[in-house]
């Protein structure tokens, strides 16, 4: 199955580009300043499922491919231009017993995935001085907003952003969107919230989100961001945050806090929002080391709420079976990384992580309150450094998951295996 998605939702881009490119494109900047690049991406994913579980594994094995074109700017005080975004996935093994990934679009009626699936996206862009406005596909990264990474291909949404640094030391962002494409769709659709575990009613939809907020750096150790978000007629959010490095005897102390403030918008369409989420995270580095430790803690009568598809970015993000944001838990956990450049294998690099959540409070039908949740997690990587597969990157994931749930919750006990073979091919 082949889907070519280059939505009149670009109908924003497509207005934006007519009016504002239309005679301009020859000028000097715009192709002169242009580069484009080719992405391959060969992914298996495997998550094998224990105990009582009506479904054994979701396995998969893809191929993906991503060509980018991002223009230059016309020149003149308004700048003008034009990127586009082209992506291709491709099955290389699956079976209607174990879709599900979201590697590969699933058929409603057949159970089974898509042998190819395809979209473009089309990005007009307007600057003025060090203000840039984006209209069209977008994917922002943000902590209340998140377009996920961890699939074949990119999330994407559809509206309008800003992006702002004419203020020394400050970066402003705001947008606004009314679709998202997850990972695994060619559709743009409306909004729902996740909800795993009944944690909300995740066929409520919404047609508008709304995000504003920056990043302010203090000092050139400390920056400050504050963001704010909204899910018309579902949630609301709020986020503070710091990020401060300072040196400490030979090596480098991180601090990372994060603390995000939810509650229901509106009409409430998914069901009342009450969550709060303070969470700090510690890293020290020394050489080729690096030892992390950290805790967050949720209360309030809800889970965090967050975009269906994308991915909370709380002090537990990476995190490959479970997100740690159910209502009132409690998780802590440590990371230990290594740089083998310091043993003389230059690209090499291991990690290791063990996260555990404790008073969790679920539906009495889905175990309750007291619950508890663990993961532990391993990584390895390598980046061919030279010869003819210089950039090659080759990275593999393990994660062991284990909870006390109820057999019929959304998170079941797994061990999950991750395998990610990329290479970005600049074209110009």
């Amino acid at each position: 199955m082949t889907c070519i998605h280059a939505k009149h939702g670009a109908a924003l881009a497509a207005a934006f580009t007519l009016s504002a490119l239309a005679g301009a494109v020859q000028a000097a900047g715009f192709f002169e300043d242009s580069h484009a690049s080719l992405k391959l991406n060969n992914f298996y994913f495997d998550r094998d499922y224990k105990g009582t579980s009506n479904i054994s594994a979701r396995r998969e094995w893809a191929q993906g491919f991503t060509l980018k074109y991002i223009s230059g700017f016309t020149e003149g005080p308004l700048g003008f231009g034009l990127d586009a975004q082209g992506m291709l996935g491709i099955k290389l093994d699956s079976e209607s017993d174990r879709t599900g990934t979201g590697l590969l679009p699933v058929s409603r009626t057949t159970g089974e995935s898509a042998d190819e699936y395809s979209e473009l996206g089309l990005t007009a862009k307007l600057r003025y001085s060090k203000t840039e406005l984006n209209a069209g596909t977008l994917s922002p990264f943000l902590p209340v907003l998140f377009s996920s990474p961890a699939r074949l291909l990119l999330q994407t949404f559809r509206g309008a952003q800003l992006r702002s640094q004419d203020v020394d030391n400050l970066t402003l962002h705001a947008g606004w969107l009314d679709r998202v494409n997850l990972r695994d769709s060619t559709d743009y659709q409306p909004f729902t919230v996740a909800a795993p575990n009944g944690r909300f009613n995740g066929r409520a939809e919404s047609d508008r989100f709304v995000f504003a907020g920056g990043d302010y750096n203090l000092t050139p150790a400390l920056t400050l961001r504050y963001y704010y978000a909204e899910l018309d007629e579902i949630y609301e959010q709020n986020f503070a945050g710091l990020i401060h490095q300072a040196a400490l005897g030979p090596g480098k102390l991180k601090t990372d806090i994060r603390y995000f403030h939810s509650d229901e918008s509106g009409q409430a369409k998914a069901g009342a929002v009450d969550n709060q989420n303070i969470g700090a995270f510690l890293t020290y580095s020394l050489g080729a080391h690096s030892l992390g430790a950290g805790y967050m803690q949720l209360s309030g009568e809800t889970a965090m709420p967050y975009i269906n598809g994308s991915e909370p970015l709380v002090n537990s993000e990476g995190a490959l079976s479970s997100e740690f944001i159910n209502p009132d838990e409690r998780t802590w956990q440590v990371r230990y990384d290594y740089d083998f450049a310091g043993l003389g294998i230059p690209g090499l690099r291991g990690m290791v992580r063990y996260l555990k959540g404790s008073n969790i409070e679920l539906a009495p039908a889905l175990g309750g309150k007291g619950l508890s949740e663990s993961e532990r997690d391993l990584e390895l990587s390598y980046v061919v450094q030279s010869g003819t597969f210089k950039g090659v990157a080759f990275r593999v994931r393990n994660a062991r998951y284990r909870n006390d749930f109820a057999p019929t919750a959304a998170f079941r006990d797994d061990n999950e295996t991750r395998v990610n073979i990329d290479y970005t091919l600049a074209l110009w």
